[in-house]
């Protein structure tokens, strides 16, 4: 049941990337917000309400800090609400997820959500960045949002829903975090090229 809420987290990071970069109004988004931190609100209570001993408790525990973001994004973008309150929200979730990374190392042994959820950390603190201290960072953050709604949701959701994901090694998880730290650096250097300003000529 977490894959499918996983999957699906992915879907919404990628309208959310692309409402970020210009393509999709923010009220559309909203709307798909919704219905995924509805998802993910329903999930863990669920898998909590099942839940066999205290770590399954805790693993369920961190899929509410992303349905009360999509919730908290999408009632903000129908509204027309300041979006600070999302940007400090935001940046409690990317502490957090840090945390969740140390126990997915440490305690269970998971490089491959170890390295996930210091992704999401990362992600998390951009949009604290862009939407509680109004970095002008709107592009880069979308494509890191892009990125990750794959490399981080989508693809490890469908290779667990196949049975495929305990198959991918600690190495082929490092090759594609410094893939997707290339795709990441191409961002950056990308968005910050299109701030650049033009040289008039004499």
């Amino acid at each position: 049941m977490a894959n499918v809420g996983l999957l699906y987290v992915g879907a919404v990071l990628f309208v959310n990337a692309l409402m970020l970069l210009g393509k999709i109004d923010s009220k559309s988004a909203g709307i798909f917000n919704l219905f995924v931190g509805a998802l993910q609100v329903f999930t863990p209570v669920y898998l909590i309400m099942t839940a066999q001993n205290s770590w399954d408790i805790f693993s369920a525990s961190g899929i509410f800090l992303f349905g009360f973001t999509y919730l908290y994004v999408g009632i903000s973008n129908l509204t027309g609400n300041n979006s600070s309150g999302v940007g400090w929200y935001s940046l409690w979730v990317s502490m957090l997820a840090i945390g969740y990374s140390i126990v997915n190392f440490y305690h269970f042994g998971d490089i491959k959500f170890g390295v996930i959820w210091l992704m999401w950390a990362f992600l998390w603190g951009l949009f604290f960045l862009l939407l509680a201290q109004k970095r002008d960072i709107g592009r880069f953050t979308g494509w890191v949002t892009l990125i990750e709604s794959w490399a981080t949701c989508t693809i490890p959701a469908f290779l667990s829903m196949t049975g495929l994901w305990t198959h991918i090694s600690a190495t082929v998880v490092w090759i594609a975090v410094l893939f997707v730290l290339a795709l990441v650096t191409w961002a950056w250097v990308t968005t910050r090229a299109s701030h650049a300003p033009v040289a008039k000529s004499s």
